[in-house]
């Protein structure tokens, strides 16, 4: 099974999505939008092992761009607001 990279630190081995995860391993999930947010993260983690989720309340996003970072936004009832991606 693959090691996930720990967040932090970020680790960012490239500048777009598509290319920070190998082929097999998904890299946004639109899916998830109104989806509890324990469950996103689940599947998140399930189905892509190097990605670390951080859930939070707040759409404030960090300029930096990480490939082991999957941000989920939720709303005051902890529903995903927004379908989750890696940066």
């Amino acid at each position: 099974m693959p090691q996930r990279i720990p967040y932090p630190p970020c680790f960012s081995g490239c500048s777009k999505r598509e290319c920070c995860t190998p082929r097999a391993y998904k890299y946004e999930w639109p899916e998830l939008k109104g989806a509890n947010g324990q469950h996103a993260k689940a599947v998140i983690e399930k189905e892509n092992p190097y990605v670390t989720v951080v859930p939070g309340h707040s759409r404030f996003i960090l300029a930096d761009f990480c490939c082991n970072r999957v941000f989920v936004f939720l709303d005051e009832n902890d529903n995903v607001i927004v379908g989750p991606r890696i940066g």
